[in-house]
């Protein structure tokens, strides 16, 4: 970029040059992009994206953060590290600094407001003009004491000394704060210059140049030595370069000075012209580029830093089958080292395009970052990619600050995850990982801000992110595995730590974007062959006893619960309840102990013991449970049914879940109302039950999961929802009650205005009571309250809330205050509404094959046996329910449990007797005793015989 500046020696003109060497500084200055020289200091934009100054700093204006004496060599300003700067400008003693996106940072003497920060105090360190960030600047300018800056749409404002109109705003007024040239509005200015005290404008569709401010002179061009206090028309024989017909092109000598470029020195104007005096007039249009004026809204890519583009990608490509050239390797060097670089590449053209940048759009077009990242990164050119990795690990990585000076220099952490080489697994201790530690390192501002990204981000994208982290924890488990010295687990506890922290933000993300993939796509399904999960839950509680934190303590996967699968989730639940178990049996143990010696102190089972009888199987558990005591739930439990021998290792517990649970749900009762269109129960608003009914169906239902003994029961997944204090939705009514939920979609779907007349509703909700029409108010006074365009969310609201929510409060507090009383606790909080169902009801993802598979058997018997052989194909030839019956006869329940049909270990083992004896199952071990059917007819009559008669129990 070549550029006059007004600061310059009188005495000797100094013109800035770019892409230039300079001798007298540092012999590692490849280029500068940009220069900026006034009599107090210099300015230089490195083609690296960094910023020097040296010179006086009597105000700040080297924003080195200090004031003091002259700095006599050039300095890096640290604050400004980062941000991609496209133009940077020196006034009298203040500075100012354009990044790619329209950012302006401005420092240096503010006596008069010229740093357009609404006061007059000096800034010693680069400070930001928010007012400005909005207004898509794309040039500035410094006059001694003043400021203009032009906007992409051709507007200019004007900031600080205005005694001489400099300003342009019709007044000698100072401005503190940027302010709009009103009588150049309406016109498109494309280039601005500022003298010491005076400012020009080029329109560049009439050709003419304005000029305001200082005249004494003449240097506004007016023919006059006034003063212009605003835009005033500079003289001359300028033309704009579509204007009049070439027919009246030969009229006159003055005809055809097209304005270039503009340039303003410190009491002086220049205009830089191109003639058509040198060729006819009919060919004047040949090469419209010859003539056509500079505009300052479209960058010069001569000017700027490196970016990475297509254009410099192929360049590099071209050189890259042999020897790397000195130039590309500088250039790929500059590049990948620079943060400013990756900061202002990529950058979005379309809308928003990238400036909009803000704390919600971070300006960047994936897509090309993608394409581009792995176009320069390709097995054909590893010379490449040696370099690109070195530039990275070496110079950008230990280089990235934990507070940026502006969010344009938050881009990497959003483009480079999509940078082939992070996701080699080489490369992972030494780029991935710091890029992690980088990332969770960032302090609060700056991280709210990539957050906000992250959730803009495509979910393929958002993915290959959780994908990226979720290898790496993989990797440096099996390296923990593996075994290694001390020092190098200490490293690796680090790098753990700053991965599952990284995952971890992700996935509040995640969660607070209304799940851009899926919850289970955070899951390391790898993770029990890795970690001891029982072992890493009992330490997880004991760095929670002993307040461990820090990344020197030992990874506990537990503090990021979100990794779990349900199969880990379930070993943690079975975990807790066993040590939750183990409490209680000791507690009673000693309190039987002290019984011995103080007769005070009454003897207590260590197991919770229910004596129940088939007919009367709701009193008798309800009686047992109403004077038990918070303690005892959490011991063991045993079930007795009176008038049976049997042992309850695990079978007779199974049926009693079985029956009790058929009992309470009974539609008798009344407690529930059952919804045909989707054969689900939900509690009824209306009961004369006793709501101790629905505490024990909690507790009921907390004994099954700690007992580890799959239930039936039929609600919707919006218990479990609200059981895990989720909010319920309108998916929830879409699954219970789908014809009501899909009338309230058609509500909200409405597109015209006539709400009111077509759907004629109110806030209201009708019932039946008991054979009587009951209507409810959804609010306050909610009868007066038509539903239309603009409240119907609120209504459809309203509806789930009083279905799911006010219309069943009491019974569900019962029925969840039993739940939690058995169950509560902070493992069940790991849980997915999903999960919990599935922890509690089981599911029907049946898999007979796999059943097969990881059957053993006893004794005589082995999988080519004839019987065992004429057993599995009587028992594949069977009917879906007569399978089903088969689980209740071996198992206790027709449905499996969470963690599918390899949990279930069928075991069968040979039975004295003949053929004449039935199969028998022992349900506490999923053991069944087989005879030695000779024939698969027999066994197929006594298979059938035997588990349609399931109920009951006796030794065998």
């Amino acid at each position: 970029m070549l550029r006059s500046s007004w600061r310059c020696h009188a005495v000797r003109p100094t013109l800035s040059l770019s892409m230039t060497r300079d001798r007298s500084l540092p012999g590692d200055w490849r280029q500068t992009a940009n220069w900026a020289l006034s009599t107090l200091k210099n300015l230089s934009a490195y083609q690296g994206g960094q910023v020097f100054s040296w010179g006086q700093n009597k105000y700040g204006q080297l924003g080195l953060g200090m004031v003091g004496p002259s700095v006599s060599s050039p300095q890096v300003i640290q604050s400004l590290l980062g941000v991609p700067f496209t133009h940077i400008d020196a006034g009298g003693a203040h500075s100012f600094a354009l990044s790619f996106s329209g950012a302006v940072f401005g420092w240096g003497r503010n006596k008069f407001g010229q740093l357009g920060l609404n006061d007059t105090n000096d800034r010693y360190f680069p400070a930001l003009l928010k007012t400005l960030r909005s207004q898509r600047v794309v040039y500035i300018c410094c006059g001694e004491d003043h400021t203009a800056a032009l906007t992409k749409e051709g507007g200019v404002f004007t900031f600080g000394a205005g005694g001489y109109g400099q300003l342009g705003h019709n007044s000698t007024s100072h401005e503190i704060n940027p302010r709009k040239v009103f009588e150049l509005m309406g016109n498109v200015v494309t280039q601005i210059a500022c003298g010491r005290q005076h400012t020009l404008a080029f329109i560049s569709t009439s050709g003419k140049i304005n000029s305001f401010g200082l005249g004494g002179n003449g240097q506004l061009g007016t023919r006059s030595t006034c003063n212009r206090k605003s835009p005033a028309l500079v003289k001359g024989p300028w033309k704009a370069l579509n204007g009049p017909d070439p027919d009246d092109m030969h009229s006159g000598p003055e005809h055809g000075h097209y304005v270039k470029r503009i340039f303003a020195g410190g009491d002086q104007s220049f205009s830089h012209f191109s003639t058509d005096q040198v060729r006819p007039w009919w060919r004047v249009h040949d090469n419209q580029n010859d003539l056509a004026p500079d505009d300052f809204r479209v960058p010069d890519p001569r000017g700027h830093i490196h970016v990475l583009n297509a254009n410099l990608i192929q360049k590099w490509l071209s050189h890259a089958h042999g020897r790397l050239p000195p130039e590309i390797s500088n250039e790929i060097d500059v590049v990948f080292s620079s943060a400013s670089c990756l900061n202002g590449s990529f950058l979005s053209k379309s809308h928003p395009d990238h400036y909009n940048t803000s704390s919600k759009c971070s300006g960047v077009d994936m897509n090309t970052a993608r394409v581009l990242l792995h176009r320069v990164i390709q097995p054909d050119y590893p010379q490449i990619s040696q370099l690109v990795c070195r530039s990275l690990e070496k110079i950008l990585a230990p280089r990235l600050i934990s507070a940026p000076p502006d969010i344009e220099a938050l881009r990497l952490y959003v483009t480079l995850p999509e940078c082939p080489l992070l996701h080699n697994p080489s490369n992972y201790a030494s780029l991935t990982i710091p890029l992690a530690s980088a990332t969770v390192s960032l302090k609060e501002a700056a991280h709210t801000v990539l957050c906000n990204w992250w959730c803009q981000l495509e979910p393929p994208m958002f993915q290959r992110r959780v994908e990226l982290y979720k290898e790496v924890v993989l990797y440096l488990l099996g390296m923990q595995k593996a075994g290694r010295p001390p020092a190098e687990l200490k490293v690796l506890t680090c790098f753990l730590h700053h991965s599952l922290k990284l995952l971890g933000l992700l996935h509040a993300v995640n969660e607070t974007a209304g799940q851009i993939i899926q919850y289970d796509k955070f899951y390391i399904h790898e993770l029990d062959e890795l970690i001891d999960i029982r072992n890493d839950y009992i330490n997880w509680i004991q760095q929670q006893v002993y307040s461990s934190h820090g990344d020197s303590f030992p990874v506990t996967m537990c503090k990021y619960p979100f990794v779990f699968d349900a199969q880990a989730k379930t070993t943690l639940l079975q975990t807790d309840a066993v040590i939750q178990m183990q409490i209680a049996v000791d507690q009673a143990q000693r309190q039987n102990f002290s019984s011995l010696f103080l007769p005070v102190v009454e003897s207590v089972n260590p197991c919770l013991i229910l004596i129940v009888r088939r007919e009367n199987i709701v009193g008798d558990a309800m009686e047992v449970l109403r004077k038990s005591k918070n303690v005892d739930y959490k011991k063991p439990l045993k079930v007795i049914f009176v008038g049976e021998e049997a042992v309850d290792a695990g079978g007779v517990r199974k049926e009693f879940f079985l029956l009790i649970m058929r009992e309470l749900l009974d539609p008798r009762y009344g407690m529930f109302r059952y919804h045909e269109e989707s054969r689900l129960i939900w509690f009824a608003n209306k009961t004369f039950e006793d709501i101790d009914l629905f505490h024990l169906i909690g507790a009921i239902c907390g004994l099954a999961i700690y007992n580890l003994t799959i239930v039936e029961l039929n609600f919707p997944l919006v218990l479990y929802k609200k059981l895990l204090q989720r909010l319920p939705t309108l998916d929830d009514l879409k699954e219970m009650m789908p014809d009501v939920a899909r009338s309230l979609q058609q509500l909200l779907d409405y597109t015209e205005d006539d709400i009111e007349d077509t759907f004629c509703l109110n806030f209201t909700v009708t019932e039946d009571n008991y054979g009587a029409t009951e209507v409810l108010e959804l609010i306050p006074n909610g009868a007066d309250i038509n539903v239309n365009k603009s409240n119907r969310q609120e209504f459809v609201n309203a509806y789930v809330d009083y279905i799911f929510n006010k219309s069943v409060a009491p019974l569900f507090e019962a029925f969840a205050a039993g739940f939690h009383k058995v169950c509560g606790g902070k493992v069940l909080l790991l849980f997915q509404p999903s999960e919990l169902q599935a922890m509690v009801i089981g599911n029907t993802n049946y898999d007979w094959k796999e059943l097969e598979k990881n059957t053993e058997y006893r004794g005589e018997y082995w999988a080519d046996n004839p019987t065992i052989k004429a057993f599995w194909e009587v028992f594949h030839e069977l009917s879906l329910e007569k399978k089903k019956l088969f689980l209740l006869f071996l198992t206790g329940s027709d449905r499996i449990p969470i963690l599918g049909m390899r949990s279930l270990k069928l075991v069968i083992q040979p039975t004295g007797g003949g053929e004449q004896y039935l199969p028998v199952a022992h349900t506490c071990f999923n053991l069944l005793d087989l005879p030695k059917y000779t024939s698969a007819e027999t066994l197929r009559s006594k298979l059938l015989e035997a588990i349609e008669h399931n109920q009951g129990f006796n030794l065998a």
